[in-house]
């Protein structure tokens, strides 16, 4: 299993008025941090498949969405809880920094 991507159609469904917690990965397909988490966030939306929502959004493909969440460089990951941003990482951090922001959504 692996993450879905969202456009800017399924990004307000799928996350803004989606109940629960949401990590957002703003990638691009040329960005080298971004190649290197493409694997690490699959093997996550793998293992957080009961818990949360974890979805891909190509900031070349949905432009509108990057700009209107301020994404100014990538990777930026975003978690959102009940449609709003709680908290967020520009930079590839690691799986065990990423899986610290989960979980922290997951019990507040």
């Amino acid at each position: 299993m692996s993450a879905i991507h969202l456009d800017n159609n399924s990004f307000k469904t799928e996350v803004i008025d989606a109940k629960g917690v949401v990590l957002v990965d703003f990638f691009a397909p040329w960005c080298g941090p971004c190649q290197m988490s493409a694997p690490v966030i699959d093997q996550m939306a793998e293992e957080y498949a009961k818990k949360t929502s974890i979805f891909k959004v190509d900031i070349d493909q949905a432009r509108e969405l990057a700009i209107a969440h301020n994404v100014m460089s990538v990777p930026t990951f975003i978690v959102f809880k009940d449609g709003q941003e709680i908290n967020r990482q520009t930079g590839f951090p690691g799986k065990e920094a990423l899986k610290a922001m989960i979980d922290q959504a997951l019990t507040d």
